[in-house]
């Protein structure tokens, strides 16, 4: 059993709103990843076990590689089902909103969320939150919020939880976040929690081939296309990037979820510490970012990019055309990589 002594001042206050509560609604970020879903799962199963009512919503649609997750097919999503959805907001008492600290990652349903009366709980592990809940769990240490999840259950339920399901969801979810184990703040306790969800009979291979392994032959072909055709190689600022057009997606029948991972490639190139993955969408652009070593792509997302994260992997995101977002991407990159990349 893995317990960290910070978390110790959260629980009893969290325990006390779950006690309290009669309708618990849990709410995943907009582009929800397998870490936004695999705590959001957890925790759902959890409380059921506890005999509390929970409902869940994500506020867009989940990736095609989430979506065989037990209980994800019982996640309402928002732009799909909106009366639902309003309903659910409107009649909780309890929000219980997992894996992002800025309210504006709600979409659709930020408005309604932040006028509603009911307690509002954010369980989280990125920098530099925003004051929007009555009870904030932050821990960037954690290398997942589902991290953080298998140890308040653990504490709240008095020893590890032991039930299927919710061992699936945070196991998905520590492997996500983590790019299974290639990046992000995982640590020995990491581990230690990783063994104690093996130990309780999920199939560790079967996971993998549904996470990583079950992609269509279209994908296969986008991402030829994007190593091949459109990833540019910057050697004096040890950088590369990818842009994909909407056209770029279009002809390779782009499903949600299909490039992910891209933005990790090209950090296997020798010499390359910082990568950018463009994705061009309707009025901006998508931005991730990824480094290896000291590079703070979170405080170059954040400068720059509207955007934050960790300290190896960012996202963000730019008001303007594929091809301007690129030429201004180049500009600052110029300006500003000597001084980022000697920033610590």
């Amino acid at each position: 059993m893995v317990l960290v002594p910070e978390s110790l001042k959260y629980t009893k206050e969290l325990a006390k709103l779950f006690a309290g509560s009669d309708n618990i609604l849990l709410i995943s970020h907009i582009n929800p990843d397998g870490d936004a879903i695999g705590a959001q799962l957890a925790l759902f199963y959890y409380l059921l076990s506890t005999g509390k009512t929970a409902d869940m919503i994500a506020p867009n649609n989940l990736q095609e590689f989430l979506k065989w997750m037990d209980g994800a097919d019982k996640i309402n999503v928002f732009i799909r089902q909106r009366e639902r959805c309003k309903e659910l907001i409107e009649r909780a008492d309890l929000i219980v909103m997992l894996d992002f600290n800025q309210s504006n990652r709600l979409g659709e349903a930020e408005q309604l969320v932040l006028a509603s009366k009911a307690k509002r709980v954010v369980i989280d592990h990125h920098l530099n939150p925003d004051n929007y809940s009555d009870l904030l769990i932050s821990d960037p240490s954690a290398c997942s919020t589902s991290e953080i999840i298998y140890r308040i259950v653990t504490e709240l339920n008095g020893s590890p939880f032991i039930y299927r399901p919710y061992a699936e969801a945070l196991y998905v979810g520590i492997i996500t976040d983590t790019g299974n184990f290639d990046h992000g703040s995982y640590s020995g306790d990491t581990f230690r929690i990783v063994a104690d969800l093996l130990e309780t009979g999920i199939d560790k291979g079967k996971i993998q081939n549904l996470v990583y392994n079950n992609f269509s032959s279209d994908r296969m072909r986008l991402m030829g296309y994007a190593l091949n055709q459109k990833m540019v190689i910057i050697p004096e600022f040890q950088t590369a990037y990818i842009s994909l057009s909407k056209n770029d997606l279009k002809t390779y029948h782009y499903v949600k979820g299909d490039t992910e991972g891209f933005v990790n490639m090209p950090l296997s190139i020798n010499g390359i510490v910082f990568s950018v993955f463009f994705v061009e969408k309707d009025g901006f652009v998508k931005l991730s970012f990824r480094s290896k070593g000291t590079f703070p792509v979170n405080e170059f997302a954040s400068r720059f990019f509207y955007g934050g994260g960790h300290l190896n992997a960012s996202g963000g995101e730019y008001p303007d055309t594929l091809e301007n977002t690129v030429s201004y991407f180049l500009k600052i990159l110029k300006e500003n990589f000597g001084n980022l990349n000697n920033i610590n």
